[in-house]
C-alpha cells in the first residue's frame, strides 16, 4: 500500500497498489476489498454531471482498470437529504453549459470515455449501475453502454435532448440501436417517450427492477460480488468478447481476437487454480489479474 497520507472517512482496501484519484464531485468507497462504488455525489443538481465531474469520473475508471485486485465496479447517484427528487443521473448540467456559451473560455468536452467517463468507455473491466429515480439525457448515455443495470421501480429512463434545440451526442443513439433495435430506438429519441423500470427490464435496458424491500446499491454490490467470485482473467476476455462482437467487429473476427488473449489467460496462474480447486471439490482461490 502507499504510503500517502489516507483520507480518514475512507477505509481502503490492503492490497491498492495506488490511491485513488482526488475528487470533489464524486465519493468513493469500498463495499468488498474488490469491489469500487462510485457515488456521483451532486444530489441538489440532482447528479446532473458539470466538466469536473466527468473528467473525475474517467481518472477513477482509468484508475479502477489498473488496480489488479479490484474486480468490479458499481456507479450510483447520491440521494438528496430529506424530500428532494432522487435521481441516477439526470444528464448534463445545462446551468453551466449555458453560462459557457457566451464565454471567450474553451469549454470542457467530454473525455475520451464520454458521459461521465462511461458513455464511450471500452475499459477492461465491469461495471454495473445502480439506478435510483431519475436517468436522463447523459445518464441515460452512460447507461447505454454499462454492462449491467439494476433499478429501482420508481426509476425512468429518457432522452429529452430534442425539446431542448439538442441531440444525445455521447454514443447512445447507435448503441440504442444495437441495444433494443430501430423502431424502439427512434420512439424514445425522436418522441421523447419516458420508459418506466418495468419498461426498462422488458426492453432488456434493465438486468433487474428491485422489489420495494430491496437497497438498489445492496443488490448491485451482491451482483457485483457474483462478478468478483469469477476468474479475474476470465472475465477480462469474456467481457472482450462480448464488447468486440457488440461493437460490430463481427462474430468471427471477435472470436479471433478473443483466441489471442486466450493464449495470455492459458499461462496465467487463474485456470490453473480453477481447474485445481474444480478438482479438489473446493471454491477457487483467483490471483489478481495480470491481463
Amino acid at each position: 500500500m502507499p504510503s500517502q497520507p489516507r483520507t480518514p472517512s475512507i477505509s481502503y482496501p490492503q492490497h491498492l497498489s495506488t490511491l485513488p484519484p482526488t475528487t470533489a464531485t464524486l465519493l468513493l468507497s469500498f463495499p468488498t476489498p474488490q469491489t469500487l462504488l462510485v457515488t456521483i455525489n451532486r444530489p441538489e443538481q440532482m447528479n446532473c454531471l458539470n466538466g469536473k465531474a466527468h473528467h473525475e469520473m474517467e481518472r477513477v475508471w482509468d484508475w479502477y482498470d489498473r488496480e489488479g485486485g479490484l474486480r468490479c465496479a458499481v456507479v450510483t447517484g447520491a440521494r438528496p437529504k430529506g424530500k428532494g427528487r432522487r435521481a441516477f443521473c439526470a444528464g448534463q448540467d445545462l446551468k453551466e453549459w449555458f453560462t459557457n456559451q457566451d464565454s471567450a473560455e474553451p469549454q470542457l468536452k467530454h473525455p475520451p470515455g464520454g458521459f461521465g467517463g462511461l458513455s464511450r468507455r471500452t475499459g477492461k473491466k465491469p461495471i454495473i449501475a445502480a439506478v435510483d429515480g431519475l436517468c436522463m439525457g447523459g445518464g441515460f448515455e452512460m447507461i447505454c453502454n454499462i454492462d449491467l443495470t439494476i433499478c429501482t421501480p420508481s426509476s425512468i429512463f429518457s432522452f429529452p435532448e430534442l425539446s431542448v434545440g439538442v441531440i444525445p451526442i455521447a454514443g447512445a443513439l447507435p448503441r440504442l440501436v444495437y441495444n433494443i433495435g430501430l423502431a424502439r430506438a427512434s420512439e424514445l429519441v425522436l418522441t421523447g417517450r419516458v420508459l418506466s423500470a418495468n419498461d426498462a427490464y422488458e426492453w432488456g435496458i434493465a438486468n433487474k427492477v428491485t422489489s420495494e424491500r430491496e437497497d438498489v446499491v445492496e443488490e448491485a454490490v451482491k451482483m457485483a460480488q457474483k462478478v468478483c467470485d469469477m476468474s479475474p482473467d476470465g472475465v477480462i476476455v469474456a467481457r472482450r468478447g462480448l464488447r468486440m462482437a457488440w461493437g460490430g467487429l463481427g462474430v468471427e473476427a471477435a472470436t479471433k481476437d478473443v483466441t489471442g488473449m486466450w493464449e495470455e489467460l492459458e499461462r496465467g496462474v487463474n485456470i490453473k487454480e480453477g481447474l485445481r480447486a474444480f478438482m479438489e471439490k473446493r471454491k477457487p482461490r483467483w490471483f489478481d489479474s495480470k491481463l
